[in-house]
Parts: C-alpha cells; sequence; structure tokens
C-alpha cells in the first residue's frame, strides 16, 4: 500500500494555524506534521499537543532552538549593530530564517513533500521564511494558504473556525487579539486600534517592559562581560547565550527599556506601524559599540558602519542565507577576536547610560590622548594634515 503524502506545517497552537492545519486536511490528500520551533517565544506545550490532536495529528515536534538563535542569528547580528530604519532591532526578521531551516530539516527527515506557513499574504514573514525553504529545500513545495484560499479577512478566519468548533481566543479587552510574535530577542504587536498611526499604543499591549514612569525610582547597574565580540557574561559570570539573554531582558524590562513604536516599510512596499520591546537586545548593541569603541581601529569600526545600513536591510527582507549577507558577515567579523572587555551600564525609567568601558586593548591611548602629555603626539604634524585636505576640497 503507497504511503499517504506528508506536509509539514509550521505550528504554534493558535487560532491561525489551527485553522490552517484544519485546511489543509480539507485540501490536501496529506498527513499534516505539525512543526514548533521554540526560540524563547510564550510557549505552551500542553496546548500545541492538545490542539494539534484534536485535528487528529499523530506527528507534533517541538525543537528546542533557543541557544542556536541567540549564538548563531542574534550574536552575529549584533556583532552587525543592524537596525532597520533607525530603530527597529529586527527581532522577528531574525528569527524566521532559523524556523525555515529547521523546518526544511524535518521534512526531509519525514520524507514530506511540502512545507507550510501562516504568515500573511502582505506581509514580509511569507518572503523570509520562502527564502529559507528555497536555500535548504528547493525541491520542497511550499503551501501558502493566506494566498490562495478564499479566507480573505479576519472575519472569514473566525466563521470558519465557529463552524468547525475551533476555539477563539479574546484578548484582556473582549476582541480578537492583537497580532503579536514573540520570541527570546522580542516582542511584536500589531493590528486593530495600531493600524491608525494617529493612536497612541495603549499601556496593556506591553507584555515585557513595565513603563518608564512606573520603573524603579533607583538605577540598575550592570556589566557586560565580551569576549571575541560576543557576549559571555553578566557581572562577572558566564552565562549560556539563551540564559544571558533572558536575564538582560528581565533587567532592561524592569526599568523600562527597549520599546519602540515604529512605521516601518515592508518589503512589498506596504507601510505598517508595530509597537516593538526588545529589552536585553537593547542593553546589547549599546554595550557592543561601547565595547568596540576601547578596541577596534578608526578604519574597522567605520567600514562597519558603513554596510550597517544594507546589512539590516538584508536581514530584514529574508536575506540571511544570500551570498551578500554572507559577505557582509566576514567584514563584521574581520575582527571580531579583538573584541574583549567589560562595559559598565546604568539602567533607569527606559534609559541606557555607558558608565565605563574596561579592557586590556591597547587600541586606545591613554597617552595620546591626555592633555597633559604631549610626546607621543607631534602636532607640527596637524597642519600638513590639514593642509592635505584643503587641496581635496577642490578634486
Amino acid at each position: 500500500m503507497k504511503s499517504k503524502k506528508r506536509i509539514v506545517l509550521a505550528y504554534s497552537g493558535g487560532l491561525d494555524t489551527s485553522i490552517i492545519l484544519k485546511w489543509l486536511q480539507e485540501n490536501y490528500d496529506a498527513e499534516v506534521i505539525c512543526y514548533t520551533a521554540d526560540i524563547g517565544q510564550d510557549i505552551n506545550r500542553k496546548k500545541i499537543f492538545s490542539n494539534a490532536r484534536k485535528f487528529g495529528v499523530t506527528k507534533i515536534i517541538i525543537n528546542d532552538l533557543k541557544d542556536i538563535f541567540v549564538k548563531d542569528y542574534i550574536f552575529p547580528m549584533i556583532r552587525g549593530h543592524a537596525i532597520y530604519e533607525g530603530v527597529y532591532l529586527l527581532g522577528t526578521s531574525i528569527a524566521r530564517p532559523l524556523i525555515a531551516k529547521d523546518q526544511i530539516k524535518v521534512a526531509k527527515k519525514f520524507k514530506a513533500y511540502a512545507v507550510s506557513h501562516g504568515a500573511t499574504g502582505k506581509g514580509n514573514d511569507q518572503i523570509r521564511f520562502e527564502l529559507g525553504y528555497h536555500y535548504f529545500g528547493p525541491k520542497i513545495k511550499i503551501i501558502a494558504p493566506w494566498r490562495i484560499w478564499n479566507l480573505k479577512s479576519r472575519s472569514d478566519l473566525i466563521n470558519y473556525a465557529k463552524k468547525r468548533n475551533i476555539p477563539i481566543p479574546k484578548d484582556k479587552k473582549g476582541a480578537s487579539p492583537f497580532s503579536v510574535d514573540d520570541n527570546l530577542f522580542h516582542t511584536s504587536t500589531e493590528g486593530k486600534l495600531l493600524e491608525n498611526p494617529k493612536n497612541s499604543a495603549p499601556e496593556f499591549i506591553f507584555q515585557r517592559t513595565v513603563s518608564p514612569e512606573k520603573a524603579p525610582n533607583k538605577a540598575t547597574h550592570i556589566t557586560i562581560n565580551f569576549k571575541n565580540g560576543n557576549p559571555i557574561g553578566l557581572n562577572g559570570k558566564i552565562f549560556r547565550p539563551a540564559k544571558l539573554l533572558l536575564k538582560l531582558n528581565q533587567l532592561a524590562g524592569k526599568n523600562g527599556i527597549g520599546r519602540v513604536d515604529l512605521v516601518e516599510n515592508r518589503f512589498l512596499g506596504i507601510k505598517s506601524r508595530g509597537v516593538y520591546e526588545t529589552p536585553g537586545g537593547t542593553l546589547l548593541i549599546h554595550a557592543h559599540r561601547a565595547i568596540e569603541s576601547v578596541t577596534l581601529d578608526k578604519e574597522t569600526m567605520h567600514k562597519k558602519d558603513a554596510i550597517m545600513s544594507r546589512y539590516a536591510e538584508l536581514i530584514y527582507n529574508g536575506y540571511w542565507f544570500s551570498k551578500e549577507r554572507f559577505k557582509l558577515q566576514k567584514i563584521v567579523d574581520l575582527k571580531k577576536n579583538k573584541i574583549n572587555g567589560s562595559v559598565k551600564l546604568k539602567l533607569y525609567k527606559g534609559n541606557v547610560t555607558i558608565q565605563s568601558r574596561m579592557t586590556k586593548s591597547n587600541a586606545y591611548s591613554l597617552k595620546k590622548v591626555s592633555f597633559e602629555e604631549n610626546k607621543s603626539f607631534i602636532k607640527s604634524n596637524v597642519e600638513k594634515f590639514i593642509n592635505f585636505h584643503k587641496k581635496k576640497l577642490r578634486n
């Protein structure tokens, strides 16, 4: 007897992916395998298993990728100081390539002919997932329900769910929920009243940061330790990547740090408004730039800054596995072995302040910078330097 074909669905156990699961079963003669990547989101394993089993799913896979996510995706991005359009730390963007890679790995293991995701037809995530799918499994079919089914709106989804007895969650205000994505690095909230940029974000949508007004009246002081360009410890104690980021999230979150309200330009050309919380990531960006300032030479730092915008855009657009991103990562990491030391930060009511930078590197010279010592710096050469650049003004 010929075995049934298989589809691997990126499954969260929530409303959208439960509807997709049922829709796949109704429209494809195939067994659906439910796959979840644990990258530090608010995950309910019991709910995932129970909801999937209600649909008769027998293969339910949850892979713990938290340390891989932080070490191989977030840390390289932090080293590149990747910030999209000046404020977005790319929390959703950086997660999708890893999920896509691991989902394809599962599909190959079970000899599935297709993979499926729940990204909407207007968003960026469909691109990020599918570029990752193509890179690792170019022969595997991609099923994107939002682009092919007849359900055109949130109301259509709700009606579909009601007819099939699929539970419909409610948020704190008793309406259909906001669109929320979260992982160990960040939480994003979109939709509903946030779609109109004139509306202020209500306080109840924030999940991992207190408002700066309600943050402690006493500052928190922390020290982040770096080795070879990566954060490795907190206050001198070494932690594995996921644990370190978790602790930084908690410290920054309780001090009201990491909130961004952004109207961004999506890859597809649509503008969208979202509210992001990236508490620990905000600390890491500040601290990493600070430790680089005393460990790297000017040319290397400026070369990194020159490519940062493009590097961030590649991640945002889903090109993590592209030749261009790989090339830029080599520039980012050219002298990462020199980035060692510690940075002390002051956290206070939504603000991050650099307190001190400590390193054994000799890139920063106290002798040369001191107003009290002039022997190691020949001031007479400055006039020649200025005259040289005067000539270049008219070239």
